[in-house]
């Protein structure tokens, strides 16, 4: 496939941060994809809340699955774009790498206990997966991806205008991932198939939660468009079948709707190189309007009979309760965590130096790993 002008060709990629051999057989953005589908942190995802516990059952997406969605879609977009497929799958398998376990109430549980230290942001974290926890190599630290691949998964949210955090102040010095600039069209199609999967995933699991019905997504306009059409053309369907019309068809549409726009802003705006991408002033790739408010009607549903639903709230206020607990424990006394973690902690450390390392700890962890941790320091009857 011949790439678009405004692509990341493989022939100008920018480059690892340590020298490596041209491989004959993959390109660059392949052997990140590759290299990150390999990495422990890549398998933990598994393990890892998206918004049920992962043990809960029912076929749940975890943070692995959303990934695998999040890049599926990211490659069909890419290719209808004539943009770098592999650079896309590869930003879009990374860009959750670094969120810890129980989803967004252990990132909140984080960053309390990590406020008076900069706080905790699932991004930063990814950053230092990549760059520097998975240790695969006898010359370097992290999975020496390139430049183009860490760039995008930093940014992928956007331009960071505002550089607070330490580590990326530090690697941005090495490996200037120009943070004031636009990322890639790759990656910014990557932040946006975010946005489908996880509305759409979310649509599928509340409704096999039992937390709203058929009828309850009617009250949605567009939905109630699409189940219409579905029920005129195959009468009396169960709805566990309906279900899966509703979501196929939302994909679709954000995706059509993706493309469309996107393709609008490149004629618009004139865009040619990839340069031009990264010098805009907003999102190249992006949704319509229109597409922005059916979103936000959407998420609005699903706050009100999803994310604040009661099991959930519970399951949350648990799961954060949990990250707390064990982040305080461990700062209150450092040897009472694993031998392997401590190396090079002592009663001199600082406390910030030993705050990073709690942190990056339980970061890491799935969800089970993290309540079991917690039963072996707050339950008596835990046998050891």
């Amino acid at each position: 496939m011949t790439l678009a002008t405004y692509a990341c060709s493989d022939s100008t990629c920018h480059g690892r941060l340590y020298p490596d051999y041209v491989n004959i057989i993959r390109s660059p953005f392949q052997r990140d994809r590759d290299r990150l589908v390999h990495s422990s942190a890549f398998r933990r995802l598994d393990g890892k809340t998206q918004v049920f516990a992962y043990h809960e059952g029912k076929n749940y997406r975890t943070r692995l699955t959303h990934s695998i969605e999040v890049a599926q879609i990211t490659r069909t977009i890419c290719k209808k774009l004539n943009l770098n497929e592999e650079l896309g799958e590869a930003i879009a398998l990374a860009h959750d790498l670094g969120h810890p376990p129980f989803g967004h109430a252990g990132e909140r549980g984080l960053n309390n206990s990590m406020k008076k230290f900069g706080g905790f942001d699932h991004n930063i974290n990814s950053l230092k997966i990549m760059t520097k926890l998975e240790r695969h190599y006898p010359e370097f630290d992290g999975l020496n991806l390139t430049w183009e691949t860490i760039e995008g998964t930093v940014k992928h949210n956007g331009p960071i205008k505002k550089v607070s955090d330490s580590y990326l102040k530090e690697y941005n010095k090495i490996f200037d991932l120009d943070l004031k600039n636009f990322s890639s069209l790759e990656s910014q199609v990557a932040s946006f198939a975010d946005d489908i999967a996880y509305n759409n995933h979310d649509i599928d699991d509340g409704f096999r939660a039992g937390f709203f019905s058929i009828e309850d997504l009617k009250s949605l306009p567009f939905i109630a468009t699409i189940i219409d059409k579905f029920d005129s053309q195959n009468p009396n369907c169960a709805d566990s079948i309906r279900i899966y019309a509703i979501t196929r068809n939302m994909i679709a549409d954000m995706v059509f709707d993706l493309l469309e726009n996107t393709q609008r802003n490149i004629k618009k705006n004139n865009i040619k190189t990839a340069a031009d991408v990264r010098r805009q002033q907003s999102f190249t790739a992006d949704f319509s309007t229109q597409m922005h408010e059916k979103i936000r009607q959407l998420h609005f549903f699903l706050s009100k009979h999803f994310y604040t639903h009661t099991s959930v709230a519970r399951m949350d206020m648990k799961s954060q309760k949990i990250v707390e607990d064990l982040f305080n424990a461990f700062m209150n006394d450092y040897k009472i965590l694993p031998m392997e973690v401590r190396e090079g902690i002592s009663s001199t450390t600082k406390d910030e130096d030993l705050a990073e390392c709690i942190c990056t700890y339980i970061a890491n962890m799935t969800d089970m790993m993290a309540v079991d941790e917690h039963k072996k320091l707050f339950d008596a009857s835990y046998r050891f």
